[in-house]
């Protein structure tokens, strides 16, 4: 057997350099590059390994742990988790920046590489800077932490324990039903250890994702339920996009007449124009969507984990008759809400499903015209909203409506968190796929810049947009340095309501007066924040990162300044005044979030009180 002789990270990278994978016969180089902020811990040893032999890898420099995470997330995620890149850090407080982001990835079914630098494997130089000294268990370090955030976790104190570690590592990272954040944690003196590695270890390997397809006795099963029923609705879910299904989607539906409804990861698997398409459903979903959940007597998920948005609190579904069909390749997604599970890919089951009940002349009993009516009051709704005027200033609605009219119908929006995800899930109209790009697993506070940098990374053709509020901003921004410094435009559309204002909202709509989230003085008599709204000038700030910036607090003034982006050709930032509480809300839904059942407040008891009568609506699973 030959064998060559490398470091451990000079392996790994030659490794990383060689995994492919192959779906439907279409081969893709799976590992893109590699993303990384360099310190003690990974510089001397994949730094090196980087520098002097990264074969075809592309190396991008970070400028913040969690923010290169978050870009390589939603790149994996632009490329319906086709191409990947691994992230790189010291160890300590630089892998600790990462555990936000292997969460975010691994509850949104996101493969993604992380490499964190760990203590020295040898103990001898011990203990070294920003180790964890564990009185009662010397094995914890740092990268411990990843543990309950990763699907797969390793530490490789070992040169020769890559082999089996860097395999695990890819069967966890190609498995469509298992995959997440795989964690390698490497020990700073290990990385630099060689050993004799057999040269088939890098060998080119590829990964053939195989369809899985149903089982016939689940397929028989599926359409029995499906034959017994009369108003359907299917929610589609982001596992439409990644299995490719956009078009058995489509063919599906329009075959039997069942509408759609979309969560945040499956919007844009099918048309807002298409007749069918009745819009988001659930806590941020819209009248049409929502009815049609009411009075639903089959509910068909295909792709969806049905997060407590999706089935608001488990309030939406509420036919005494309503059963579940979950498509779905991940078993414990396919099972939930005691539904029939067809646990397949969503391509293989939707194609399933058309032949067997094209043999049963299925028939919805939708009354004429019932769907297209819903479907056109919440078109004339969105409308409304698009076009609302406000005394006060610019409302949110109003600038996301001039924003969809006026970009292009190719571009992609980037969005995570605050009141956005909502206005967007029921306003934005997305007429192809992968042009709405939602992190709403985790709704991750910081996502947005970052995530859309990994987009404009992985379709660099399409014009990319970063939807942001100021509190998102303030809190991961880094990202937009790296955009600049690797001529990956995109356009940061910052809202700037003056705070915390989804929460803000909430917090109002279950007793509270409001407290600790706008971003205001504190007043000297009073101890809280209720001062004067602080000025804070984004643009100005932007500039001095090197980004074109325009401010904006008009509709038309807006629409110019979209125009003046799209011919940049750096990346951008519009700061966008609009009114705070401008944003929607309710639209037949409901949120359970747990009100006091105890205060001083009367307003807080009474929510409470409102929070029990929905929650006995609701069913329990």
């Amino acid at each position: 057997m030959s064998t060559i002789r490398l470091t451990m990270a000079q392996a790994l990278v030659r490794f990383l350099d060689n995994q492919y994978i192959s779906i439907d016969g279409t081969e893709t180089k799976f590992i893109a590059g590699v993303m990384g902020i360099f310190g003690h811990g990974n510089v001397t040893g994949i730094g090196e390994a980087l520098e002097r032999s990264p074969g075809s890898l592309v190396y991008v420099q970070g400028k913040n742990e969690q923010g290169m995470a978050h870009a390589a997330t939603a790149y994996s995620k632009q490329t319906n988790r086709k191409q990947i890149y691994a992230c790189t850090s010291s160890i300590g407080p630089g892998a600790l920046n990462m555990v936000t982001a292997a969460g975010t990835a691994t509850v949104n079914r996101i493969p993604l590489l992380l490499l964190p630098g760990d203590n020295f494997a040898s103990r001898q130089p011990d203990p070294v800077l920003q180790q964890l000294e564990v009185s009662g268990d010397y094995t914890v370090s740092a990268t411990d932490c990843f543990k309950p955030v990763s699907k797969y976790w390793d530490r490789i104190v070992r040169p020769e324990q890559l082999m089996s570690a860097a395999l695990n590592a890819m069967r966890v990272l190609t498995d469509p039903a298992e995959t997440g954040t795989v964690t390698l944690a490497l020990p700073q003196d290990v990385q630099a250890e060689a050993y004799d590695y057999p040269e088939a270890f890098f060998a080119k390997r590829v990964h053939d994702i195989e369809r899985r397809s149903p089982a016939s006795d689940h397929v028989r099963r599926a359409v029995e339920l499906i034959k017994s029923k009369k108003r359907p609705l299917l929610i589609a879910g982001g596992g439409v996009h990644y299995a490719d299904a956009t078009e058995e989607l489509k063919e599906f539906v329009e075959r039997f007449g069942i509408p759609v409804a979309e969560t945040q990861a499956g919007k844009g698997a099918l048309s807002w124009k298409h007749p069918l398409n009745v819009g988001g459903i659930g806590v941020t979903g819209g009248l049409a969507a929502n009815k049609l959940a009411k009075e639903a007597d089959l509910i068909i998920g295909v792709g969806t984990r049905y997060s407590d948005f999706t089935t608001a609190s488990k309030s939406a579904f509420v036919h005494p008759e309503a059963q579940f069909l979950n498509i779905n390749v991940n078993r414990m997604d396919s099972s939930k809400l005691e539904g029939t599970a067809l646990t397949s890919d969503a391509k293989e089951a939707l194609r399933a499903l058309i032949d067997a009940l094209s043999k049963e002349s299925y028939n919805v009993a939708f009354t004429d015209g019932e769907v297209a009516g819903l479907k056109a009051e919440w078109d004339s709704e969105v409308d409304r909203l698009y076009a609302l005027e406000w005394d006060g200033g610019l409302a949110q609605t109003r600038a996301l409506g001039v924003i969809n009219e006026t970009i292009d119908e190719r571009s992609v929006v980037v969005c995570a968190a605050g009141s956005l995800p909502g206005d967007l899930q029921r306003l934005w109209r997305v007429a192809e796929p992968k042009g709405y790009h939602l992190e709403y697993g985790f709704s991750c506070m910081g996502y947005e810049v970052s995530g859309a940098f990994g987009a404009a990374l992985a379709e660099p053709e399409r014009e990319v947009y970063a939807l942001v509020g100021d509190g998102s901003y303030l809190m991961l921004h880094s990202e937009l340095v790296t955009s600049l410094q690797e001529r990956k435009k995109f356009t940061v559309l910052l809202f700037d309501n003056h705070g915390y204002q989804c929460i803000h909202n909430l917090q109002r709509g279950n007793g509270s007066d409001g407290f600790g989230n706008e971003f205001r003085y504190r007043e000297p008599d009073t101890g809280r924040y209720t001062g004067e709204p602080m000025p804070i000038d984004f643009a100005a700030h932007a500039r001095s990162l090197g980004a074109a910036a325009y401010k904006v607090s008009t509709a038309e003034d807006l629409r110019q300044a979209l125009v003046k982006a799209k011919e940049e050709i750096r990346t951008t930032l519009i700061e966008i005044a609009v009114v705070p509480g401008t944003n929607t809300d309710g639209y037949e839904s409901w949120w359970n979030v747990g009100v006091p059942a105890v205060s001083s407040s009367d307003k807080v008891t009474q929510a409470h009180a409102e929070m029990q009568k929905q929650l006995n609506k609701a069913k329990a699973y």
